[in-house]
């Protein structure tokens, strides 16, 4: 009976801590990176995902005519770790850049700086991170329960990978922001929590990302 309790304890913790967590991202997790959180609004990308969003009422991104992709910044400064260490990191802010030119390429000339009719993107990585993977709905059983918190404590559980972005777009000409973007997503499984993170585990999300940006960028200028 004892073992029976502590195991229903275990669920109904692992059932509120999931359904409190938002795919949003929450206030407290603002980084500082935007001029302003205020006005941001949860809206949906054009691929259905969760974002914070905010437009400039009434802009014409049609009178943009290149783009310029500010090198992507790590913002707070992070402190490496032995699980997400310094190449990670540099790895993943040299994939942003890379695929945020590649998109926006399909979309306008790509500029060499800021100026008149530029539409300047400003991005930054806000949070990297890998923590132990939680319950599966067919391990909310009692044995399978306390086997599963074995194993996490022994670090044999697959372990989750998140990033966040933050992203500005700015009228190149008068350095007025024009947008505002901040969101989340999931990158690859780990196998253990001692493998290390490497920055192909972040790839598919910062295509995502990098693709909903044009997307939502061409949609707009379409209206």
């Amino acid at each position: 009976m004892q073992l029976k309790s502590m195991a229903i304890a275990l669920c109904l913790t692992s059932l509120a801590l999931t359904g409190c967590s938002s795919k949003y991202i929450e206030p407290e997790e603002f980084s500082g990176f935007l001029q302003n959180y205020k006005a941001l609004q949860e809206e949906k990308s054009p691929t259905g995902a969760p974002v914070m969003r905010w437009i400039k009422p009434g802009v014409d991104v049609s009178r943009f005519t290149s783009v310029y992709i500010e090198p992507s910044q790590l913002y707070p400064q992070p402190q490496a770790t032995e699980k997400i260490p310094t190449s990670t990191l540099q790895g993943i802010t040299t994939y942003y850049d890379q695929v945020l030119q590649t998109q926006f390429a399909k979309a306008l000339p790509l500029a060499t700086g800021p100026g008149q009719d530029v539409l300047v993107v400003r991005p930054a990585i806000t949070a990297v991170s890998a923590e132990t993977k939680g319950l599966q709905p067919y391990e909310v059983i009692p044995i399978a329960l306390v086997a599963a918190g074995v194993s996490a404590a022994t670090g044999i559980r697959d372990q989750d990978t998140s990033l966040a972005t933050e992203a500005a777009f700015l009228d190149g000409g008068s350095n007025e922001v024009v947008a505002q973007v901040v969101r989340k997503g999931a990158g690859a499984e780990l196998d253990n929590s001692s493998q290390v993170m490497k920055p192909q585990d972040a790839r598919a999300v910062l295509d995502g990302w990098a693709q909903d940006m044009v997307t939502s960028f061409q949609a707009l200028k379409a209206q």
